[in-house]
């Protein structure tokens, strides 16, 4: 680990001495920075000792070159998608990537990690950065843009940089549903308030770091995914109720959570933000937005590989919504991701 952070902070400062310090032209937006979990982690599992990462093929058999480079997904995931509609870059590098180069600090970097939660206990079991660390590393990250661009350049970009916090699946399909190390001690209700006071925590330590524009992904429907219709929806693999029912009620109080947080700094904007609704639509309707197959993935059978289980791939990718029984295909998160800036991007204007 000295040796990785060793070779980091070496690259930095060369690029730092190469970087012309910019921003991007006729941008309200400047840069974009990520917290959350595999559905926008950029490749920061690469970087560490976990079982929880995907740099093998056939992931990013749809990327730039078919290489895989740790997302989970055939292509880009949402934190590429952000940018690039945006009009920053093309995508959010991820920041432990010893490619980083300076220009990217200015610009936005990633440091979710596929397999965290807002549980400290979610991210333990798999051995992944926690939020905790995510913070750490966030904070390392202001240490470095200070040196190389300045206190007050640096505050700027934080106050008018969109922040994106995307966490909480793992939470409720691996820890609660799928051990009994939370649910012999929390009912659905409790744990449920004890994840979004784990958010709320998270959210306003980012506003104390210097964020104002902060948008919050509530959970998407659990019941669906393919992996969790195998696993719980019987031999017809129906999306399972009870799982979409406590989506729902968690993305309910992290809606009133995020209105608390609002109330309390009148210079927040902290939005919440809904992929719940369209995504159970184009599950429940994937003909109506130019898809096939909405209950398994392309990734081998579809019905329950993710990560090393995926060995081969459907014919035709573009028929799917899912990419493996547990993320969606770029062209799904792209329809969503357009969705979502069109829906709230006023929303986040400070």
């Amino acid at each position: 680990m000295q040796f990785l952070l060793f070779k980091l902070l070496f690259s930095f400062l060369v690029c730092i001495a190469e970087a012309v310090t910019t921003t991007p032209q006729n941008s309200t937006i400047p840069a974009v920075i990520v917290f959350g979990d595999s559905v926008v982690d950029t490749g920061n599992n690469n970087y560490i000792e976990t079982m929880i990462k995907v740099n093998y093929p056939p992931y990013g058999k749809d990327f730039i070159g078919g290489r895989p480079t740790g997302r989970f997904c055939d292509g880009k995931v949402p934190s590429d998608l952000i940018v690039e509609e945006l009009g920053i870059k093309d995508l959010l590098p991820a920041y432990f990537d010893p490619n980083l180069h300076a220009q990217d600090l200015l610009t936005g970097v990633n440091f979710a990690s596929g397999g965290a939660g807002y549980d400290p206990l979610t991210s333990h079991l798999v051995s992944v950065l926690s939020l905790s660390d995510q913070l750490r590393m966030f904070k390392d990250y202001t240490t470095k843009l200070e040196l190389m661009a300045g206190h007050e350049r640096t505050s700027t970009i934080l106050q008018q940089g969109l922040f994106i916090v995307v966490a909480g699946s793992n939470d409720i399909t691996n820890t609660y549903f799928g051990t009994p190390l939370r649910k012999s001690h929390y009912d659905v209700s409790s744990y449920t308030d004890l994840l979004v006071a784990y958010a709320s925590n998270f959210v306003q330590d980012l506003y104390r770091l210097g964020a104002r524009r902060i948008g919050v992904f509530g959970l998407p429907p659990l019941g669906c995914l393919p992996s969790q219709r195998t696993l719980k929806g019987g031999a017809d693999r129906k999306c399972i109720d009870i799982y979409n029912q406590v989506a729902e009620l968690f993305n309910n109080k992290l809606s009133a959570a995020v209105d608390s947080i609002n109330a309390r700094y009148p210079e927040a904007r902290v939005v919440y933000i809904d992929i719940y609704s369209l995504p159970l639509d184009l599950i429940r309707s994937p003909q109506k937005y130019g898809f096939r197959i909405s209950d398994k993935g392309c990734c081998g059978t579809g019905t329950i590989e993710v990560a090393f289980l995926c060995k081969y791939t459907c014919s035709d990718v573009s028929d799917y919504v899912f990419w493996d029984s547990f993320h969606l295909t770029e062209k799904a998160y792209r329809l969503l991701v357009h969705q979502i800036l069109k829906k709230s991007i006023s929303q986040l204007r400070l």
